[in-house]
């Protein structure tokens, strides 16, 4: 006899996804191509030569935990301004659960240069080595995410796979009625499942940028222009009510409002096993231009209690060293 969802997902469950993860960061890493701030310069990641780790994901409680540490070694090619074509290579010791959803320890990089050196070839090394490991990191935040969308089906007794530990739902059965009772004028009540209070604060973050607020504005909301900082795939229009997509999907959320060059409101949910399932916070950022820089005040409220510290990190690392990365210069 099967077991009931309730029961079935209680069970420590586990499933070895690690060829599915080798192909995944084959796939997706090889997708990576930063430009540099002079015409011609651009990076690229040619190559993932070695995914060395397990890679699984488990179901107990009704939770579904991804579980990984893995050493990553790329070959990285790129070409100068003058045309000349820069190869070399690059090791990360440890891409883990630990680093991406606990924020246990920080990413480390070894960086080769195979390409003979000159001060071309060393300007673009030095380019690669500022610029990639914030398309990588952004990157590997969507990992996660991905091994659940793929196999959480396989391992849930349910119809909908519980993210952040929610009971499956029942089986809907029916009470059959009194004897005697009318049963044509009532529709079948269904128990409504209260969602989950979740306590909150507001994560601020400042920073003053050498451009204008009309361009700062533009690069936050253009969809052309946006992954020229976060150097990842974009998707926005900028209207109220309409979706967009940062970082290769990595956060997510509406826009609520859009003053030019001074002010945008948009809902804002991050993409990751940590975050809660269908919570999302709103994110205020205003623009306050003086006569050689503008003032960024990004404020989000809504961020659940005891992720403060990861998701000011976040804004800190993929917003503000986003622009930093493109030569506009920050002041925090």
């Amino acid at each position: 006899m099967a077991l009931p969802p309730s029961t079935a997902n209680w069970h420590w469950k586990n499933k070895n996804v690690t060829g599915w993860g080798q192909e995944w960061f084959e796939r997706e890493l090889t997708t990576i191509s930063i430009q540099g701030d002079k015409e011609g310069e651009v990076i690229s990641i040619s190559e993932v030569t070695e995914v060395d780790g397990d890679i699984e994901l488990g179901q107990r409680k009704s939770k579904l935990i991804t579980i990984f540490d893995c050493k990553i070694s790329l070959a990285w090619t790129g070409t100068t301004s003058e045309g000349t074509e820069v190869k070399g290579t690059l090791t990360i010791p440890e891409v883990s659960h630990e680093i991406i959803c606990d924020n246990l320890s920080e990413y480390v990089y070894n960086w080769s240069l195979t390409t003979q050196s000159s001060t071309d070839v060393n300007a673009l090394f030095a380019l690669a080595k500022t610029r990639l490991p914030t398309a990588l990191e952004t990157k590997f935040a969507t990992f996660p995410s991905a091994i659940i969308d793929t196999h959480g089906k396989d391992l849930t007794v349910s119809a909908d796979p519980s993210r952040v530990g929610t009971p499956a739902p029942g089986s809907g059965a029916s009470t059959p009625a009194p004897a005697g009772a009318s049963t044509s004028s009532a529709a079948p009540v269904k128990k409504l499942t209260e969602k989950k209070a979740i306590n909150t604060s507001t994560v601020t973050v400042e920073a003053n940028f050498q451009a204008s607020a009309d361009d700062l504005f533009g690069l936050l909301t253009d969809e052309k222009r946006i992954p020229h900082w976060t150097r990842a795939p974009a998707k926005s229009t900028a209207q109220p009510e309409s979706e967009y997509s940062l970082f290769g999907g990595g956060v997510k959320g509406k826009y609520v409002s859009l003053t030019p060059s001074t002010e945008i409101v948009q809902t804002w949910a991050l993409q990751s096993p940590t975050w809660p399932s269908e919570h999302a916070a709103t994110l205020t950022t205003k623009l306050e231009q003086s006569s050689d820089s503008t003032k960024v005040t990004f404020s989000l409220v809504g961020v659940p209690k005891g992720q403060e510290d990861e998701i000011k990190r976040n804004i800190e690392g993929y917003y503000i060293h986003g622009f930093k990365s493109i030569g506009l210069g920050t002041e925090l």
